[in-house]
Formats: structure tokens, sequence, C-alpha cells
């Protein structure tokens, strides 16, 4: 299987992975301005070994969405060895990739996320059973520091492994997701890992993005929440570097982009999808002042005609 990192163009924009979020219509859309690659949502390797049918509906995806990357979350080899064959032999994606960043609760008391890396043995022992059950490149997304694990001293070793890419989101466990960016770790990275490098965390424009960029020297930046009601990012990020010019979207441009997520999220998932567009409507009205109103109506929308009532209101006033 031929490891599409090395015939990606640098910088790499990403779209990382969010939990519930980065799921394929969000994919699609990020894609269509401009993500070189995008993330699957967080997904458990133990639903594997108990429910595969019900993990895999959670990463399929279009191939307009290439190069797409399954993120796997958990702390058995077992299971990340039967989720790995899964996901390569019937979601057939790019890449695989394994979380070791993730502080949320939840998955850090299960031992998932940032807890395994704070057992670096383990996490070496759940990388080799992914590589050694699938022939696609596999990248790891950790944090620069969980409790007395750092990252130069994960990197080094788990160094012998065939980790083709690493996305290090700059802040600590401890920091959670507010806090400044450790861009001195990510860029000494560079003297403990040979792969592709992404730099991630705190990017919420083109211009941090590629401040990111320059100072850690990484190969390209992984954006995460920026990206909410705000796909133009990746636009945004590829016209600042070549250092062209592009203009904020209009009101228009963000209503009816955020009318064509809601028909993909209704296509792919019917009424779930459409529960699931009213956090995506408030980060798309969020970009427009003075649209407090229309929120509280969209945290309240049942169907695709509600979307389309509610966004025709957003362009009669503000379009």
């Amino acid at each position: 299987m031929l490891n599409f990192w090395t015939s990606l163009r640098k910088p790499i924009f990403a779209l990382a992975p969010l939990s519930g979020i980065t799921d394929s219509a969000f994919r699609r859309i990020c894609k269509g301005f401009g993500a070189d690659i995008v993330y699957s949502e967080l997904s458990s390797s133990t639903a594997f070994a108990y429910q595969p049918e019900a993990a895999l509906r959670i990463m399929r995806f279009n191939d307009t969405e290439r190069p797409y990357v399954v993120q796997l979350f958990g702390n058995n080899p077992e299971h990340f060895a039967i989720a790995a064959r899964f996901v390569s032999r019937e979601i057939k994606p790019d890449g695989i990739d394994i979380n070791f960043g993730c502080p949320i609760a939840k998955v850090f008391k299960c031992g998932g996320g940032a807890a395994l890396m704070t057992n670096p043995p383990l996490a070496k022992e759940v990388i080799l059973s992914v590589i050694e059950n699938t022939a696609l490149p596999v990248s790891i997304k950790t944090r620069t520091r969980v409790k007395e694990v750092d990252i130069l001293s994960f990197l080094d070793y788990v160094g012998g492994l065939d980790i083709k890419a690493v996305m290090i989101h700059g802040r600590s466990y401890a920091q959670g997701f507010s806090g400044p960016n450790d861009i001195e770790t990510t860029r000494n990275a560079r003297a403990h890992f040979k792969g592709i490098i992404l730099a991630n965390g705190g990017v919420k424009n083109a211009a941090q993005g590629l401040e990111l960029l320059e100072k850690t020297g990484a190969d390209g930046v992984g954006v995460a929440r920026g990206a909410l009601g705000n796909p133009w990012i990746f636009q945004a990020l590829k016209t600042a570097y070549t250092g062209s010019r592009n203009g904020r979207p209009t009101a228009q441009d963000i209503f009816r982009t955020a009318m064509e997520h809601a028909r993909l999220a209704n296509d792919l998932k019917g009424e779930r999808g459409i529960i699931q567009m009213r956090k995506h409507l408030c980060w798309y009205l969020q970009q427009v002042p003075g649209t407090k109103d229309l929120k509280q109506k969209a945290v309240k929308i049942c169907n695709l005609e509600n979307v389309a009532e509610l966004l025709a209101q957003a362009t009669e006033q503000f379009g």
C-alpha cells in the first residue's frame, strides 16, 4: 500500500479529528474548501471487538474525502488489531491514526487517548499491533506532555516503529484545550521524528495557522475547532501562504454553505443528522454579527424544512 503522506504537497492543511463533529458531511464541506487531508471522528477500537457494524457505520466515507484517515482510541492491543483489520478490509481509508491526545474524562478514565501516552510500553504495543495488522500507513496524534511523559521522550521510545506521521497538539494534558501553544517543543520534535509532523492547537484563523507553521517548522497544520462554522479557513490558509488575497465569506456564502451542509447531513443520517446540525448552524451563524435570535431558533430545528426556513430568514435579514 502506498504511503499517501509522501505524495502530499507541503504545507499540509488538515482537518483534525473531533468526536461527534468530523463526520462525513462536515469532512466533505471542509474538503471542498481546500482541506488536504481529513480525519474521522474519534472511534473506539474496542467497539470493533463487540459491535463492528455499528463502529463501521461511523467511519464510512465518500471518495471525494480522500485522503481520509480513520482515527482509533483505546488501550487494548488485541482490540486495535481487530479494528485495524476491519478498517483496512471494510472501510479502505488512506491511513489509520492512533489517538494519544484526547483529554476528555470518559476516554482518559478508560485508559485511552492521552492516558495511553502515560504508559509508553503499552503504547508501543498498541502501535505495533496496528502496524502488523494493516498495510495502510499508520500515524499518531499526541500532546506535548501527559503527566510525567513528554512528547520528545515518547517519540524516542517508539522511534523504532514504522510511524509515518505525528500530529502534535501543542498543549499538555493539564491544559486541555486552552492556554498557550508550546511551540518550542513541537519545533524540537524534528530531532526526534523523521516522518511528517503536523502542528495543532489554537488555530482560529489563517494568520495564526501560518504563524504556527513558521515557528514550529512543521510540515503542516491541523485545524480542529477553528474550522467550526468556518470551513473557509483551509482556503484562507492556502491563499495566505502563497501571498494571495482572499476576502472573508459573505453572509450569503455562510448561509449557502450551511444549507449545503444540512442537506448532506440529512442525506447521510436523516433526522439524526439534522439534530446534530443544530450545533453546526449555531457555529455558522456565529460568523455573522447580530444573529443571536436565529441561534436560539437553530437549537430547536427538527428537519431539513426547518433549516431552510431558518436560513431563508437569515438571508432576508443579513444576506
